[in-house]
């Protein structure tokens, strides 16, 4: 009888029959930078005719400061507000012209701005983002600042402050990470900050990171890598590499001890929020950590899903989470408590799986599920050129090497259980985490500090 195959041979290959035919031309890619500095990355998918423009600033929130959070979110306001040559706005209208998209996101490490155009309107992204990288400074005034300002503050009250739950992963942060270090303040930044940014601080931030020499542009896509290179070339040769960037120094992320809050809040449920310091992306402890994120919590078949949420029944829901940052990371686990259980007896029981995957090593059924999960997730990103070519800013950005997306899936499938409870015996320890327990107002007691 022939038996059948297992999940982590079928996931074996699907993973070597698609980095076969990477490395065979589905990825084909070049690599190459401008004299200024500019790194670029071109990658051919004639498929469809269209062209994802790529620009990734190596520059995030922790490039700011204590004091002076939020430029970094703020600069990606700003800069659909128009250029030398572009008018307020008409970013997106010249864009949306032309039949395409475009937006841009910002983040601890990189800010980055993107648009998907039919391949013929390949100029307009270049010049669009050559304009604003080249000649962002002329167009800003303090009209434009003072607007987008309270556009960003608007939405920190939306999205944190008047937002059920909404200060506690901020508050986690600020618990988990040292005065200093520049994970502690959240990407947003804080109100106080954002009111006393000067116009003459926006122009230092951008003189200093909106540069050349701290830029990579993808273009994805129906190319021909030679004239796409020469139009690269084109609109973004001229502009002046910038200042060498200044050296960020960053202390050692890891706790001493246990660190606890608990916030009072307009909620009905009390929620755990459990932070853990991890090693940063890249870092082979990172995806150990993000294989036992989705054991423990992604899909109803997980981990705390089958023991919390189904069988005893303590929790309304959880998830787990590892940031994808660049200097460090951020273990997370987040969890709701049903009516009537005490987030106390939630707690424990949260603990006492973290002390079970650090002395045994994860059963073979979950982690195979785990594995197989994230592989999947990981080939729907390569079926998009929008995501592919961010992929390949990132690891270009972060690693120099636009090669290693295609070698990403080699990093999940070379783990064990044993690295896993490897990771969860170093990192997952009471105390070296932070703690937030966000609970109904009412049930906080007087003079007990809560911050709420």
């Amino acid at each position: 009888m022939t038996s059948l195959p297992t999940p982590r041979d079928a996931a074996e290959r699907l993973t070597a029959s698609h980095v076969r035919e990477a490395s065979h031309g589905s990825f084909d890619l070049q690599r190459t930078s401008l004299a200024n500095g500019l790194k670029v990355v071109l990658h051919r998918d004639p498929s469809l005719p269209l062209v994802a423009v790529n620009l990734w600033y190596h520059v995030g929130s922790k490039n700011e400061g204590p004091g002076r959070t939020g430029f970094a979110h703020l600069f990606e306001h700003l800069l659909f507000q128009g250029s030398e040559n572009v008018g307020t706005n008409d970013h997106f209208r010249y864009i949306q012209q032309a039949g395409g998209v475009a937006n841009g996101s910002t983040w601890y490490d990189r800010t980055n701005y993107f648009e998907v155009l039919p391949s013929h309107h390949l100029d307009l992204g270049l010049w669009l983002e050559s304009d604003r990288m080249g000649f962002f400074l002329p167009a800003i005034t303090q009209e434009k600042m003072d607007n987008q300002r309270e556009v960003v503050i608007n939405e920190r009250r939306q999205k944190m402050d008047n937002q059920p739950y909404g200060r506690a992963f901020e508050r986690l942060h600020e618990l988990l990470y040292e005065e200093g270090h520049p994970y502690r303040w959240p990407v947003i930044g804080y109100v106080e900050d954002l009111t006393a940014a000067t116009l003459t601080d926006v122009r230092d931030f951008f003189g200093t990171f909106y540069v050349p020499s701290n830029a990579v542009l993808t273009l994805a896509g129906d190319i021909d890598y030679d004239h796409a290179l020469s139009r690269v070339e084109h609109f973004f040769g001229d502009i002046p590499a910038g200042k060498p960037i200044p050296t960020l120094e960053v202390p050692v992320a890891r706790l001493r001890e246990e660190r606890r809050e608990v916030q009072g809040d307009d909620v009905q449920l009390p929620r755990i929020y459990m932070g853990y310091n991890a090693p940063a992306y890249g870092e082979e402890g990172w995806y150990a950590a993000d294989l036992l994120s989705a054991a423990l919590a992604e899909g109803k078949s997980s981990v705390l899903y089958e023991d919390l949420v189904y069988r005893r029944q303590l929790a309304q829901d959880v998830g787990c989470y590892v940031f994808p940052t660049e200097v460090t990371a951020t273990f997370a686990v987040i969890s709701t408590a049903r009516p009537g259980v005490d987030p106390k007896e939630l707690e424990a029981a949260l603990s006492e799986h973290f002390e079970r995957v650090a002395a045994e090593p994860l059963a073979e059924a979950h982690f195979e599920r785990a594995l197989n999960q994230r592989l999947t997730d990981y080939y729907s990103q390569l079926q998009t050129l929008d995501r592919r070519a961010d992929l390949l800013s990132m690891f270009t950005t972060y690693f120099d090497d636009p090669n290693g997306m295609i070698r990403e899936v080699e990093r999940y499938r070379s783990l064990t259980p044993e690295d896993i409870q490897a990771f969860a015996a170093r990192h997952l320890k009471n105390n070296q985490r932070a703690v937030v327990t966000v609970v109904p107002r009412s049930e906080v007691s007087a003079g007990t500090g809560v911050r709420s």
